[in-house]
């Protein structure tokens, strides 16, 4: 459920944020912030990608020391058009369990006044307490600092975007359900608006200038694989360092849900390369950016169904993954580690997207997946499992005591095609994924044959999955693609004559 910015009535708030670290993170002075941030992105270049970048990857120390890293991401969204921004940002002040979305009107900055859209902002406030309207990190305490990570941002943001809104996020923790539930949120609506994503984090902390090339190098890799529980894990096992790390978390989970979504890695450097940097400990800055790369849409006349053939998964890679699924449902709700898989079949190793269906006593539970081919088949049936008992929003977490009744079933998908002949659709054979503007649905296609809908009937419950009329799937505007699934759960086997 989301709350309504009626919700935040009496709530007593500063409602604008002063410029807290002007005159120590960057210059107090206007024609100084403006001079230094010209220079920086004259230094950097002319832009360097093919599309507008949905998301940016920026460092936060004092302009001296990564403000030129910084003007490479900034470069590369100058002279676009967002609705808003939302600034992703650590806390270096404070812990606190949540994310905190800045309640008030406005940031300041000596460049002016930065306007919150407090309308979006309510978007991402929920009643599970994960993401809320807080001043936590945003406004400083009694004799202490109010963060810098956010704000250091804004005359950036002021220079290459100017009067574009935002949304203030200040991430108290490192907490996964944290990072997971406020990332899929804003998925949701990166499919939904023209939104920018801004991340602020620096990397490697105070090793000397050698360790930290080689520290933030695991970073860059980690990075490039677009794959959020991954890029979690490196950092829980320390095998590099990010202080924004929650934050640049909830960014890869986000983008999970827009498609042929690529990364580029602008510009590596850390404090030792600034004119005043100590080489002996210094801090990792790295600038990267995050887009969409189009594909040529193309007519599916031979359906993925194809596709899907030459790569069935074999009875015992089936059952290899449902039995992965089970222990992760019962180890996420019993709170112990998940499954670390050991000789994983190579074929599951391969990027493929996938939903995990829960069921209790036939009726459904909890479903949860990805699309798009994002991570090897087995961690991303891990993940989803994990997610379908804990995460998905129409349900309550699975409970211990409901496990003897909860079953799982598996859907393995295909790449999904764009089609414009629906009659292409094979009720049963294929799953549909409708776009029209900002509003998106999805259907399973074991969905038509458990309702016994046919192919108009399916589109039309396709068009209303995405908040759309029943004949939207007429509209010359409206994008169909579909896509096929092998679908799999005990009781395939159970039913099974060999």
């Amino acid at each position: 459920m989301l709350l309504s910015l009626s919700m935040l009535a009496g709530f007593s708030i500063a409602q604008e944020r002063p410029a807290s670290n002007a005159g120590a993170f960057y210059p107090a002075k206007p024609a100084e912030i403006t001079a230094q941030i010209t220079a920086y992105l004259k230094q950097a270049g002319a832009q360097t990608l093919p599309h507008q970048p949905f998301g940016i990857i920026v460092p936060h120390a004092g302009y001296v020391y990564s403000g030129p890293v910084a003007a490479y991401a900034y470069r590369e969204i100058k002279g676009h058009k967002y609705d808003a921004i939302v600034i992703l940002a650590p806390c270096h002040v404070e812990y606190f369990p949540f994310a905190a979305i800045y309640p008030g009107d406005a940031y300041l900055t000596p460049l002016g006044k930065v306007t919150v859209d407090k309308k979006l902002a309510a978007e991402f406030a929920t009643a599970d307490g994960l993401a809320k309207f807080s001043d936590n990190g945003h406004v400083g305490r009694r004799f202490e600092r109010a963060e810098h990570s956010l704000e250091v941002q804004l005359p950036f943001l002021q220079t290459v975007l100017p009067n574009t809104p935002i949304v203030p996020i200040i991430i108290g923790t490192h907490d996964w359900a944290v990072l997971n539930s406020l990332g899929k949120r804003l998925g949701e609506l990166l499919t939904k608006k023209d939104i920018l994503i801004v991340v602020s984090s620096d990397f490697s902390h105070y090793h000397s200038y050698a360790d930290c090339q080689k520290i933030d190098q695991r970073a860059v890799e980690r990075l490039k694989e677009l794959n959020a529980r991954s890029f979690y894990d490196g950092l829980v096992s320390k095998a590099y360092e990010a202080c924004g790390g929650g934050p640049i978390t909830t960014l890869l989970i986000a983008a999970q849900q827009i498609q042929n979504q690529q990364i580029e890695i602008l510009n590596v450097a850390n404090s030792g390369d600034a004119p005043y940097g100590d080489k002996s400990a210094v801090v990792g800055y790295i600038a990267a950016a995050l887009y969409q790369n189009p594909k040529s849409k193309k007519e599916v006349k031979a359906t993925s169904a194809d596709q899907l053939n030459k790569s069935d998964l074999t009875r015992e890679e089936q059952l290899f993954l449902l039995d992965l699924a089970e222990k992760t449902v019962a180890a996420a709700v019993n709170k112990k580690p998940l499954p670390a898989p050991q000789d994983v079949p190579e074929r599951l190793k391969v990027k493929r997207g996938a939903f995990v269906t829960l069921e209790k006593n036939h009726e459904l539970r909890g479903c949860i997946g990805y699309i798009l081919p994002i991570s090897p088949l087995y961690q991303t049936v891990i993940e989803m499992a994990q997610s379908a008992a804990l995460d998905d929003r129409r349900f309550s977490p699975v409970s211990p005591g409901e496990l003897k009744n909860i079953t799982v079933e598996i859907s393995v998908l295909t790449v999904p095609e764009t089609i414009t002949d629906p009659s292409v659709i094979e009720v049963g054979k294929h799953g549909i994924i409708l776009k029209r503007g900002y509003s998106q649905g999805l259907l399973l296609p074991q969905v038509a044959t458990d309702y016994g809908w046919d192919r108009e009937t399916f589109l039309e419950h396709t068009c209303l999955k995405a908040g759309l009329p029943r004949n939207a799937w007429q509209d010359k505007n409206t994008e169909i693609q579909v896509f096929s699934a092998q679908v799999f759960n005990r009781e395939t086997f159970d039913n099974d004559s060999d």
